[in-house]
């Protein structure tokens, strides 16, 4: 009998608003928390499997970025789309705190208030994209414009 999976607080959020999206489990790696991995496990193309990154903007603070799991974000491009004239990723001990989430499980879905997102252009070449459902482990498989809609995010070009 398969395991029931447990729903998360984001996938609560997407039932809640009426949103079509697939729970997908998959085997964490401790030691590989990284979203190739993740493609690995759910035999799917790493372009289609996004990571949630936390920056802060020297102008406007914390905002998200959305990129394909293979890809590094662009520190120039993420300021200049979110209004800041440099920013960095948060550091790691911070995730937690100001998203309620941790490393591996960070969704652009739920955070402890919401942050100015961004989500790259490559995310509507596909008919769903995988994001994290809030944990490691899960993974929520979704078409891109309701997420992009659901979170009040802007395509940009963030990737090198």
């Amino acid at each position: 009998m398969a395991k029931k999976i447990e729903k998360t607080n984001a996938a609560r959020l997407l039932d809640r608003a009426k949103i079509a999206y697939e729970l997908i489990p998959y085997t964490v790696d401790e030691d590989n928390l990284a979203a190739t991995h993740v493609a690995e496990e759910l035999g799917e193309d790493i372009a289609t499997v996004f990571k949630t990154l936390v920056l802060k903007g020297d102008r406007t603070g914390h905002f998200v970025c959305v990129i394909p799991g293979d890809k590094e974000v662009d520190l120039k491009a993420a300021a200049r789309v979110s209004g800041n004239k440099k920013c960095d990723l948060i550091p790691m001990k911070e995730l937690l705190p100001t998203t309620g989430y941790i490393r591996g499980g960070c969704t652009p879905i739920g955070m402890k208030k919401p942050f100015p997102t961004f989500i790259h252009s490559t995310a509507l070449d596909f008919e769903r994209i995988y994001i994290s459902a809030g944990v490691r482990g899960l993974q929520i498989a979704i078409h891109p414009q309701a997420l992009i809609d659901f979170v009040g995010a802007t395509v940009a070009e963030l990737i090198q």
